[in-house]
């Protein structure tokens, strides 16, 4: 598999003499496997040099595909830039985040090339696009397998895991650690006796990227930096090197570097995470993502099968017929009044409770498609109604996902939380972007992450 890095630089575009080495460009990676068409992930301002490149060197692909992890503008500016988009006759297949038919995809893109902003509107590019909306998942691109999981940012984004010919690439960029301690550190992985427990999420997030022979991972902050940076959305690249650690991957590039962290920056915090594997012992080879940098990546002899079990989840998101209830339980009215209000602009039917007795009534009688609990309520707790609903004789109450609501981020609750059949969590403060893109994906995978409902 071959791999081409076109813009490497996180949230803006820095171009400039102090990142001459790195690059100044926003996200985009170019993907090509053996005998398959073009794969280009995210379509920040570095699309517009591969663009370019394709049509000087006479690389025009009649048919493309390109991969989005979300609609933030330093992931998609790049796309009314795109050459390949203006020839006729060229086919691009469109893949990102949505709610169903590939219409919320479309709809962006064509608002950020209205005339106010942009003097070539969606409809007069002269390539065929379809769009796809995606949820968690698998589907191929030729010989590309492409398996799909959620990252944790405030938008509704995806990571994207590509396979082919026994190699496997994994492009996890614009991701927050879900739980506030840091990760397992040893190499060990997250399931073993000595390694503290992980956040459920973090665990998921590790298996994503197992055995990886790339891992394209966000970076954006030091551990210094991150807790003054929380729900900004991102890594500390730390973190980063942990993560790919624990999952065994072979290579990492450090990616989605911050617009204020010059060449020289970038290479001292290389050096801070080559230090971090050797400490823990491990064989990672640790570098940065540059613009222009090319790997070619072939199959290890001997090497372990690499690819993810199947998930019987659909891909192309569907859209559910009338709005979905949510039911907000929690003693502070503020709190209530702040997901109300944040859920409803999203179409939402939202149901409150103030104390555990009533939330557990009215999740009885309403059946809602996602419940978010307060830890600390009057009469039942957050995790007795988890554990009440968990024992109902009703399959729905069984799977929902129910979600904490906590300021008591740790090891321990977040165990007991999870021992009580909680599906997740939120820590408080959250910022309502935050609120919206999680559940979005707490519904889109389905019942309880994905179980099915007997």
């Amino acid at each position: 598999m071959l791999v081409r890095f076109w813009g490497t630089r996180g949230s803006l575009a820095k171009p400039g003499p102090t990142t001459l080495r790195y690059g100044g460009n926003t996200a985009c990676v170019e993907v090509r496997a053996a005998g398959g068409p073009l794969v280009v992930l995210d379509c920040g301002t570095g699309a517009h040099g591969l663009g370019q490149t394709l049509l000087t060197a006479g690389q025009q692909p009649e048919r493309g595909h390109l991969l989005i992890t979300h609609t933030h503008w330093d992931h998609i500016q790049g796309f009314p830039f795109f050459a390949p988009l203006f020839v006729p006759g060229n086919e691009w297949d469109i893949y990102a985040p949505g709610s169903g038919g590939g219409h919320q995809l479309e709809t962006t893109l064509a608002g950020q090339m209205e005339y106010t902003y942009f003097p070539v509107m969606l409809d007069q590019l002269k390539a065929t696009l379809r769009y796809h909306d995606l949820t968690e998942g698998q589907f191929a691109i030729g010989p590309i397998r492409i398996t799909t999981q959620y990252l944790n940012h405030p938008a509704l984004a995806l990571g994207y895991r590509l396979e082919a010919d026994g190699v496997a690439v994994v492009y996890s960029t614009d991701h927050e650690p879900h739980g506030r301690d840091e990760p397992d550190r040893s190499g060990r992985g997250a399931g073993s006796p000595e390694a503290p427990r992980a956040h459920r999420e973090d665990e998921r997030h590790v298996e994503f990227l197992a055995g990886a022979d790339l891992v394209i991972h966000d970076a954006q902050y030091t551990a210094a930096e991150y807790p003054h940076k929380m729900t900004w959305g991102h890594t500390p690249a730390e973190w980063a090197v942990d993560y790919a650690l624990a999952a065994g991957a072979r290579r990492l590039a450090l990616f989605h570097h911050d617009p204020l962290r010059d060449d020289e920056a970038v290479d001292r915090l290389v050096d801070v995470c080559r230090q971090r594997v050797l400490r823990a012992g491990g064989t990672l080879e640790v570098f940065a993502a540059a613009e222009g940098q090319t790997l070619e990546l072939t199959a290890v002899e001997g090497a372990a099968t690499r690819s993810l079990v199947s998930r019987d989840l659909a891909v192309a998101a569907r859209d559910t017929p009338g709005p979905r209830t949510v039911l907000v339980a929690d003693d502070d009215p503020t709190i209530v009044a702040l997901l109300r209000a944040t859920l409803q602009r999203d179409g939402f039917r939202v149901l409150s409770a103030g104390d555990g007795e009533t939330a557990l009534r009215m999740a009885r009688a309403e059946q809602p498609a996602l419940i978010l609990l307060d830890w600390h309520m009057p009469g039942l707790e957050g995790v007795d109604v988890a554990r009440a609903l968990r024992a109902d004789p009703e399959p729905h109450l069984r799977h929902v996902p129910v979600v904490l609501l906590t300021g008591e981020a740790g090891d321990e609750s977040t165990a007991a939380g999870f021992a009580a059949g909680v599906t997740d969590y939120l820590t408080k403060p959250f910022k309502p972007p935050f609120v919206r893109a999680r559940v979005r994906a707490w519904l889109a995978r389905g019942p309880a992450g994905g179980d099915k409902i007997e």
